[in-house]
């Protein structure tokens, strides 16, 4: 990844500029985003300037339209405050995001229902856990991943305990939600996504030391990113859970700004060794549901990021090369939630249309019989459910060989497992019914 071209400051600017200069560039620049993007010197310096305009003369009207930034409490390694602008598109991705995933208005039926909130639970928990791992290296497939993780299937490789270690990490983000964060718990949730998978497994669950020279590079070796001394994160550290548990200084900020920050926080520091990533991903979750963002329960952000990596470092870089500006980092990353939550509900909205369809062809499902086309509807809508002979026997009321025939029959078909539990068989659906009943004859 290249670093984008660093832009001259807006003191540099100004000093080079005269007063009726700047009474003109002002006049034609009049916002502080080009046709509605936040754009970047390093981008902008490659289109065409407004007439009469220079691209620096351009570049200065920016800067000044965006010199009303807010500070927040993250500093620098030079002590440079880190600053933001609430400018379009963020506030109408906000205001979209908090209508769709906070409160208990307008829940999904699916996410409501017992009976499948926790398929959407598991699925979201697995898909952050595999892609987030992902982003930092592991390069085991998905298919293979999904059945480690479903199978309850102990990791094999690097990669494989990678993507375990996440889930873990994300199961334990969902129970201490509630709690305040402290860096204590930064240093739990470090360890449980590296463990085993560092090269110097000392390095798990804490802060890398002074002799630990950790910089960001790129493929080529080129630095990206210097982050702050060893000596200082203990420090860094209280000030950000400050910050995060909402006790620092300041007016209000917005919850999912708050969130979006500490994502940044966390990986500009860069306190560990190995797995800041991971880390800062499963940081800003635990802040979002901490903030009553239910929804993320249920999506993945990782998943979208994994799609194009390269904007993702570039939203980081971008802010660190144009004066501490983060509103590049939550533009970015704010339009990633909003896809996210947007691919859940056609996923939902997918989902239940092939339940409708699964359920309509069942009924003609000419190979079953109608006890076994009533259990697989029953299971369609209860994937959570478990059977038995007894069970299956007593609602139709036939015999015990029947009942027991029917069943074994649905798992030679593929449509439902069995387990043994005790001296008996408990049968449950598969975990893709709706793609097997589209394939059986």
């Amino acid at each position: 990844m290249k670093t984008p071209d660093r832009p001259k400051t807006l003191q540099e600017l100004m000093a080079r500029t005269s007063h009726g200069r700047l009474k003109v560039i002002l006049s034609v620049v009049e916002s502080p985003s080009v046709d509605g993007k936040y754009r970047h010197w390093d981008k902008l310096r490659h289109l065409e300037t407004p007439p009469g305009l220079s691209h620096p003369e351009w570049w200065l009207g920016l800067k000044l339209r965006r010199s009303g930034s807010s500070p927040i409490p993250l500093r620098d390694k030079a002590g440079a405050s880190f600053r933001l602008n609430m400018v379009d598109p963020l506030p109408e991705i906000l205001h979209h995001v908090d209508s769709q995933a906070r409160g208990a208005i307008q829940q999904p039926e699916p996410l409501t229902n017992p009976a499948t909130r926790d398929q959407y639970l598991v699925r979201s928990l697995i898909e952050e856990s595999i892609t987030s791992s992902q982003l930092e290296g592991a390069s085991t497939t998905r298919v293979v991943a999904r059945k480690m993780l479903r199978g309850n299937r102990a990791p094999r490789n690097r990669g494989e305990r990678m993507i375990f270690n996440n889930y873990q990490a994300m199961q334990h983000i969902l129970e201490i939600r509630d709690r305040e964060i402290t860096p204590t718990m930064i240093c739990e949730i470090h360890n449980m996504v590296t463990d085993g998978t560092l090269d110097d497994p000392s390095g798990a669950g804490r802060f890398r030391r002074s002799d630990e020279n950790i910089v960001v590079e790129d493929v080529e070796g080129q630095v990206l990113h210097d982050p702050p001394p060893a000596d200082e994160l203990e420090r860094r550290a209280h000030e950000m859970c400050a910050f995060a548990n909402e006790k620092g200084r300041g007016g209000f900020l917005h919850p999912m700004v708050r969130s979006m920050i500490l994502h940044f926080w966390l990986a500009y520091d860069h306190p560990f060794v190995d797995g800041n990533g991971r880390t800062a991903r499963a940081l800003f979750y635990w802040s979002m549901l901490k903030q009553g963002y239910w929804l993320f329960e249920y999506i993945s952000i990782s998943k979208l990021i994994l799609r194009a990596p390269a904007r993702y470092g570039r939203a980081f870089l971008e802010t660190e090369t144009d004066e501490n500006d983060l509103t590049y980092f939550l533009i970015y990353h704010a339009s990633i939630i909003r896809r996210a939550i947007d691919e859940l509900d056609q996923y939902i909205d997918r989902h239940v249309r092939e339940l409708a369809e699964a359920e309509k062809d069942l009924a003609g499902l000419a190979v079953l019989n109608h006890r076994q086309r009533d259990l697989v509807s029953h299971a369609l809508r209860h994937p959570g459910e478990r059977y038995s002979t007894e069970t299956h026997r007593n609602s139709h009321r036939v015999a015990y060989e029947t009942a027991r025939s029917d069943l074994m029959d649905l798992v030679d078909r593929g449509l439902l497992q069995k387990k043994k539990h005790g001296k008996s068989w408990v049968f449950s659906p598969a975990v893709d019914l709706t793609e097997r009943l589209q394939r059986l004859d």
